[in-house]
This record gives C-alpha cells, sequence and structure tokens, in this order.
C-alpha cells in the first residue's frame, strides 16, 4: 500500500479494528496534511457503520509558536463544516529548554490520553504515515540495530488504558494529499518539520523514495521477529517461572538452559527488567554471561537494580534495597516501576515507601517453597504505607490503597508487538492484563 499515487481506501484503513460498538473515538488532529486525511478519511468511513462511535477531533495547541492557537482555531472550523465535534488542548505551563520534541510528545500523549477519558473512549487514532516510519527507522538506525528497528507500533497502549492505533503506517504521504486535493481540503505545514534543527527534519531531508521503501519494509521484518521472539519468551515464562512470594521471581534454571539460548536470554531480560522496576531491557552481553555462568549454589549478583541468585537448582530476582523511593499518596502513580498505586481516600500525611529490612524481618511468613532469605530481602523492597515515619502496613495488605504489579518495562508504553510477553508478565504477577487490542475480534495476543 505504499503506492504515493492512489487515494486511500478507508475501508481498507478502518475495516480492521473493532469500531462499532464504542460509543466514540478519538482522531488526533493538528491541522497538518497527514492527520487532516486520517480525520475525513475516518469520516467518510463511520458514516458507512450502521453502529458506528461518534467521533470527536481533538488537537493540542503545544503553544510553542505564535500562531499555534490561530491554526487550532482553523481545525475546529474545518470540523465544524463537516459536522464533527473539536476540542483544543492547550500544553500549558513552562516549556524546557532542550528535548522539546520529546516533552511535547510525552505532553500530547498525557493530553490526548484525558480527552479520551473524558469522552469514554480507550481508542485515539494518529496519523503517522510509511513516510513518518521511515524517518523514525532512520532515527533509530543511527544509535545501533535492535528492537527499535521495528519501528512505531500500529497500536501501543498508553499508561495502561488508552490505546494509540496508526491506521496509516503503511500510507505515502503524498497520497494523503492526493486524497485532500481531490477533496479541496487545504492544510498547514509546520515549519518545525523543515527546521533542520531537530533531527527528524533534518531525516526528512535525507531519504529518499528507494530509502523510504526499503526502511518500511525493514520495520515490518524487524516487527515480525520482535513478535516471534515475544511468543516464545512468554512461552518459556509461563512454563519456567513462578512468583513464590511478593517481588520475589524464581526460574527453572533447567528450563532456560534447555531452551533456545536468544529465546532464553531473551525471557531472562524482561524478567530482570520486571525484577528491578527499570523502564528498559538490561543490556544483552551481561544477562547472556548470567545464563552462563550461574551454576551451583552461592552464584549471586545484580543487574539492572535487580539482585540475582542461585539456589538448588534455580535462579532467584528481587529489587535491590538501594535508591527506593518515598513518594507521598495522593494521586495515582507507578512506583518504583513496579507498582501502580491507586488512592483510597484522600490523606495527606501518607506516604509510600519500602517496607525496610526490619520490617521483613518481623513479618510472618510462611507455606512459601523459596529460601527464607531470599523472601525477606524481597519484601524489604516491596511498597508499604508509612505515616510520621511509622510503618501502617504493606501497601497490598493494608486498604489504604490499591498497589497493583505492573512491569515498568511497559507501563507507560507497550507496543502491540510486545503484547504476548506482557500478557504473561502480567500473569506471573497477578496483575492487571493489558486490555485486548483495538482490532476486529482481537483478544490480547498479537496479531
Amino acid at each position: 500500500m505504499l503506492s504515493d499515487e492512489v487515494s486511500p481506501d478507508p475501508g481498507a484503513l478502518f475495516s480492521a479494528f473493532h469500531l462499532t460498538g464504542r460509543n466514540s473515538v478519538i482522531a488526533a488532529v493538528s491541522g497538518g496534511g497527514d492527520s487532516l486525511a486520517l480525520l475525513f478519511l475516518l469520516h467518510d468511513y463511520l458514516q458507512r457503520l450502521p453502529d458506528a462511535p461518534s467521533l470527536i477531533a481533538v488537537t493540542i495547541d503545544h503553544a510553542l509558536r505564535s500562531e499555534s492557537a490561530a491554526e487550532s482555531a482553523a481545525v475546529g472550523r474545518m470540523a465544524a463544516a463537516a459536522g464533527i465535534p473539536h476540542r483544543v488542548l492547550r500544553w500549558e505551563g513552562p516549556k524546557p529548554a532542550t528535548g522539546v520534541p520529546a516533552a511535547a510528545r510525552q505532553a500530547r500523549l498525557s493530553l490526548l490520553a484525558r480527552a479520551a477519558e473524558g469522552a469514554g473512549t480507550d481508542l485515539v487514532l494518529t496519523g503517522h504515515t510509511a513516510d513518518d516510519q521511515a524517518e523514525t527507522l532512520a532515527m533509530r538506525l543511527e544509535r545501533g540495530e535492535g528492537r527499535g528497528a521495528a519501528g512505531m507500533a500500529p497500536a501501543t497502549l498508553y499508561d495502561g488504558r488508552i490505546w494509540f492505533a496508526r491506521p496509516l503506517l503503511e500510507v505515502r504521504r503524498e497520497a494523503l494529499r492526493v486524497f485532500l486535493r481531490a477533496r479541496g481540503i487545504s492544510w498547514m505545514d509546520d515549519p518545525t518539520n523543515r527546521d533542520t534543527r531537530f533531527e527528524r527534519a533534518r531525516k526528512r531531508q535525507e531519504i529518499d523514495e528507494d530509502s523510504i521503501a526499503r526502511l518500511v519494509n525493514k520495520a515490518r521484518d524487524t516487527a515480525q521477529a520482535r513478535e516471534d521472539a515475544g511468543r516464545k519468551a512468554a512461552a518459556l515464562i509461563g512454563e519456567a517461572v513462578l512468583r513464590p512470594a511478593p517481588g520475589l521471581l524464581r526460574l527453572r534454571l533447567a528450563e532456560f538452559r534447555g531452551a533456545e539460548q536468544e529465546v532464553a536470554v531473551y525471557a531472562l531480560r524482561i524478567l530482570l527488567a520486571v525484577a528491578g522496576g527499570t523502564p528498559h531491557l538490561p543490556d544483552l552481553a551481561r544477562a547472556r554471561g548470567i545464563l552462563d555462568q550461574a551454576d551451583g549454589d552461592g552464584f549471586r549478583t545484580s543487574l539492572s537494580r535487580a539482585v540475582i541468585a542461585t539456589k538448588s537448582g534455580y535462579l532467584f530476582l528481587h529489587r535491590e534495597t538501594r535508591n527506593l523511593p518515598e513518594v507521598p499518596l495522593t494521586d495515582a502513580f507507578v512506583w518504583d516501576g513496579r507498582y501502580r498505586m491507586n488512592v483510597h481516600s484522600q490523606q495527606e500525611d501518607l506516604v509510600v515507601a519500602a517496607f525496610g529490612s526490619e520490617n521483613a524481618r518481623e513479618h510472618e511468613i510462611s507455606d512459601i517453597d523459596a529460601p527464607r532469605g531470599l523472601v525477606r530481602s524481597a519484601l524489604a523492597a516491596e511498597p508499604a504505607i508509612w505515616r510520621d515515619r511509622h510503618c501502617v502496613g504493606l501497601a497490598t495488605e493494608c486498604g489504604l490503597g490499591e498497589a497493583r504489579p505492573v512491569a515498568g518495562l511497559w507501563a507507560q508504553l507497550l507496543p502491540c508487538f510486545d503484547l504476548a510477553a506482557a500478557h504473561a508478565i502480567a500473569q506471573l504477577l497477578a496483575g492487571e492484563p493489558p486490555p485486548a487490542s483495538p482490532w476486529r475480534g482481537h483478544k490480547g495476543t498479537v496479531r
């Protein structure tokens, strides 16, 4: 579907999505050609459905240029002319001196998620194209090969609750302009897209037509390989890993050693990130070295904030007790990359902090199939509720808030490439499983 001469078919773009039965769907519209084409193509498609959700256009005003407010208003007028409700959300507050694109992207995700929740939906569609995919991959490949070479995912779960889907990833930017010109719709060009101070703008000017096709194909192939690796790692985790106590993971070394090496190393990297609460996978070579060296009782090391120890043919993982955060329990947040905290009642004097070694030594433990010393070490790093430096109890037990285990690796952004592995981890931790993706008939495994 990479032709830039044929206007896209709305049915081909959106029929795979489960839209009927949803109350509403959000289209993120900046006023550029890509997002306007998304809006009107989606509008055309929804008019054909007998039980279509309401379509809401949302524009994020980043307030980075003096023209942004007027441009947002212009989008509103175009949407109104087509009978489409439109909202503008503004990125308030001071802007960073450096890292503006990344900060703006984070603000945009947060604001769009807020708009989706307000509209009673879990689905936001964005206008990223094949050209955007090629630019993204060109930037990532300069930093090296790896999982990032899968490019942007067709859908990404934000904050465990809102799907951001990209239905135009196989469509060329010029094909969307063919559609807009045929409809007599004009669009706005953001000058930052040509500002070579920004990496994406530089890449946009560097890559040619042949490079776009090559990069999009590479992203597609790498994404498939990443999904396959995730499924295999998920199967190994399901077969060979248990959580015998809060914060403690137990891996059967024989099954990891008997598995395909790359699968075993990938599964171990996921588990280390989960145990340590880190947002990134640990170093590949060091993780491989752990599997090579972990033999017999007494092996002990650490990686990615996780302690690794062997005992009786098992590899045990738990969080280090260093650098654990203390956070006021005043709002929902992710604690230490391992627990999603929700407040049951507003009490300003409560703090979430580690349970601590002294409390862990005194805590009653029984019927746990794991060495008691490791159980208590893991327990010491678990979240507890504190008031005036006094421990009220473990956050999972005291009833003052809700603490649900999460994988920091995917707590904020879960690409659909990694759904199988994320489901395996949710089952292992007895946490909240990711919601089914927005594709029709899709129940949670990678399509």
